[in-house]
C-alpha cells in the first residue's frame, strides 16, 4: 500500500535489529503506508520492513556509516533474526496482496482490506513456519489462545522450500452433537481385536440409534474403543472366549498392547460421545475418527462433518504431515480437528485459508 507517486528516498541507519529513520519518514512511510512505528520524532522499522522498503528503493540504509545494498542487508538481517528469510517472504506476499501488515506477536498483525492501524483492529495474528521446522502443539495453542484473547484470528503461514506459502487458520473448536444416550446393551465376547455383541435386538438398536459397530449378519461387531466406552457405561457385559468376565482395566490393557494410540483415542472418543456426537473409525481418511453431529438411521447415513485425530499434549507436528491431513479433509468436505488432553479434552481445528 505505497503511495502511487514516487517519493524521496529516505535515509536510515541499521542499529541492532531495527532501522531508524528521521522525521521525514513519518509522512512518507507511516502516514501513507503504515510502515514501522513512530519513535520520538522519527520512525523505527523492523528488519523485514527495512528489507521490503530497501528492495523497493524507498529507503537507503547505512550500517556503521556505510551504505549497504539489499543483498548485504538481507544477509545481515538473517544473521540477526532467526527465521528472518521466512518472515520476509510472508510479509512481502501479504503486502503485495494489498494488506497493511505490522510486526507483532507471534510474528505479524494483518489488518482487513479497507482497514489500517488507527482506523480499526487487526483481523489476524500471523505465525510464520518453515515446512522443515517441527511445530509443537504447545506453540500453536499459545498463539491460538493469544489470538482468541485479543479477539483475533490466527493465520499460520507455512513457507515451503521454494518459498511458496500455504495459509491456514488455527482455532479452538467447540464440539457438540445432537444424539441421545442409549439405555440398551447385552452380553458380548472379546475376541482378538474386536468384540461381538450377541443380543440381536440390542445389536440392531445400538447400530440404528447410536451408529455403534458394524453388523455382521444380525449381530454387531464393535471396535475396542467402542467396547471400552460401552463397558464403562455399563451398556455391555464383557467376557473372554472362555466365558471369564473382562473388566475395563483388563480390556484397556489388552487394547494398549494392540494399539499404541488406544489411550489417546479412548479419551477423545469418550469426550466426543459425551458431547452427543457419533464417532466412527477414520481409517479410510488416515485419521483416528470421522465424527457426525447426528445420525438418524443408518440406511442413508449423512456425510460426517469432522475428521478427528487424537494427539498427546506434547505432540510435535511436521508441517508436510499437517498439510496432507488438512488437504485431505478439505477434499472430502470435512473439517480437520485435533483432539488433545489439556485438563480435559481440547480441540484444535486447522483449515485452509485464502487471504
Amino acid at each position: 500500500m505505497l503511495n502511487s507517486k514516487a517519493g524521496q528516498i529516505i535515509q536510515g541507519r541499521l542499529e541492532g535489529c531495527k532501522v531508524h529513520l528521521g522525521p521525514q519518514a513519518l509522512p512518507e512511510l507511516y502516514e501513507q503506508g503504515y510502515f514501522g512505528r513512530p519513535r520520538g520524532k522519527g520512525l523505527e522499522l523492523s528488519l523485514v520492513e527495512g528489507a521490503y522498503l530497501l528492495d523497493r528503493s524507498r529507503v537507503r540504509i547505512l550500517q556503521e556509516g556505510e551504505e549497504i545494498d539489499f543483498q548485504a542487508f538481507f544477509q545481515v538481517a538473517s544473521s540477526l533474526e532467526k527465521g528472518f528469510e521466512f518472515r520476509y517472504v510472508v510479509y512481502k506476499d501479504l503486502r503485495e496482496r494489498g494488506y497493511y501488515v505490522q510486526p507483532g506477536r507471534p510474528d505479524f498483525r494483518v489488518y482487513p482490506r479497507g482497514g489500517h492501524p488507527g482506523k480499526g483492529p487487526a483481523e489476524f495474528y500471523v505465525l510464520v513456519i518453515s515446512e522443515r521446522n517441527p511445530l509443537p502443539l504447545k506453540e500453536i495453542m499459545q498463539s491460538v489462545r493469544l489470538a482468541g484473547q485479543m479477539r483475533k484470528r490466527l493465520m499460520l503461514a507455512i513457507v515451503d522450500e521454494e518459498s511458496d506459502i500455504t495459509f491456514y487458520e488455527g482455532r479452538e473448536r467447540s464440539m457438540t452433537g445432537m444424539m441421545i444416550d442409549l439405555e440398551y446393551g447385552g452380553q458380548a465376547t472379546l475376541l482378538e481385536d474386536r468384540v461381538v455383541l450377541w443380543d440381536i435386538e440390542a445389536s440392531r438398536l445400538l447400530h440404528e440409534n447410536g451408529f455403534y459397530g458394524k453388523p455382521v449378519g444380525e449381530r454387531l461387531q464393535l471396535s475396542l474403543v467402542e467396547s471400552a466406552y460401552l463397558l464403562e457405561k455399563g451398556k455391555i457385559q464383557l467376557a473372554d472366549r472362555k466365558g471369564e468376565p473382562v473388566d475395563l482395566p483388563t480390556l484397556v490393557a489388552q487394547a494398549e498392547q494392540i494399539d499404541e494410540d488406544f489411550g489417546l483415542k479412548f479419551a477423545a472418543y469418550k469426550d466426543l460421545r459425551e458431547k452427543r456426537l457419533v464417532v466412527k473409525t477414520g481409517f479410510k481418511f488416515g485419521t483416528h475418527f470421522r465424527v457426525y453431529k447426528q445420525v438418524q438411521g443408518t440406511k442413508k447415513a449423512p456425510h460426517s462433518e469432522y475428521l478427528v485425530h487424537a494427539i498427546s499434549p506434547d505432540h510435535v507436528f511436521m508441517p508436510p504431515v499437517l498439510s496432507r491431513a488438512v488437504r485431505l479433509a478439505h477434499s472430502v468436505r470435512k473439517q480437520m480437528v485435533f483432539a488433545y488432553s489439556d485438563d480435559g479434552i481440547g480441540y484444535l481445528e486447522i483449515k485452509r485459508l485464502k487471504p
